[in-house]
């Protein structure tokens, strides 16, 4: 079990997010120095210096899905327009924007997650915990677990890349950050789906976008 003194402490040293420290302390048993030093391998502390810094340069990229099923266009800031233009940051989009096409998130983060949305959704787990026949004393903790495990579903920032699945996409933005120095940051997202609300055959567009990337 992580204190949360010891998670505030990470956060002090290294200006990274409650979840980003807590999650590297429970990958380092509690070990300040050691999660000091992952969450320098991931980035994470370079990109927390960064926060403060405006990114008002950047691209907004598209990617249509082969034989026009998906559609997907993506907004990326960076600080300088030199970075904007070179074909590392224009890849990196496109991952995104690949990205985006195959996984179908809902939101860019947990923070545009509207509240409505959360209640229902803590709702429907707290009725599924209570079918399962667990203790009631536990119910909350599961609902919030699970919770965890819904924005790793629909938020863009929590999913996990799909070119790989053991980064989140936020895990290679402060990567992105770390390797060129500037602040990143994915602003805004739309995705189209042909046919998407009519009532007809639904094949899986998602599993045929991911099966192109890993081609």
């Amino acid at each position: 079990m992580i204190s949360a003194s010891k998670v505030k402490e990470l956060r002090e040293l290294t200006g990274v997010g409650m979840m980003d420290c807590k999650r590297a302390l429970q990958e380092t048993d509690g070990n300040i120095e050691k999660a000091v030093e992952l969450l320098r391998e991931k980035g994470l502390s370079a990109a927390a210096k960064k926060e403060g810094r405006i990114a008002a340069e950047g691209i907004v990229e598209s990617y249509i899905h082969m034989g026009g099923k998906i559609g997907v266009m993506v907004e990326v800031n960076c600080e300088t327009d030199f970075v904007a233009k070179t074909a590392e940051f224009k890849s990196f989009v496109r991952d995104i924007a690949m990205h985006i096409a195959a996984s179908n998130p809902q939101f860019l983060n947990k923070e545009e997650v509207p509240e409505d949305v959360i209640a229902k959704e803590k709702e429907i787990l707290k009725a599924q915990a209570l079918n399962e026949g667990k203790p009631e004393k536990i119910i909350e903790r599961m609902v919030e677990g699970r919770i965890e495990k819904f924005y790793k579903e629909v938020c863009l920032l929590e999913q996990a890349f799909v070119k790989d699945t053991d980064k989140t996409i936020n895990d290679i933005v402060n990567s992105k950050v770390a390797e060129i120095g500037e602040k990143i940051s994915v602003r805004r997202f739309v995705r189209y789906q042909m046919g998407e609300g009519l009532e007809k055959r639904q094949d899986n567009f998602a599993d045929e976008v991911m099966s192109q990337m890993k081609a």
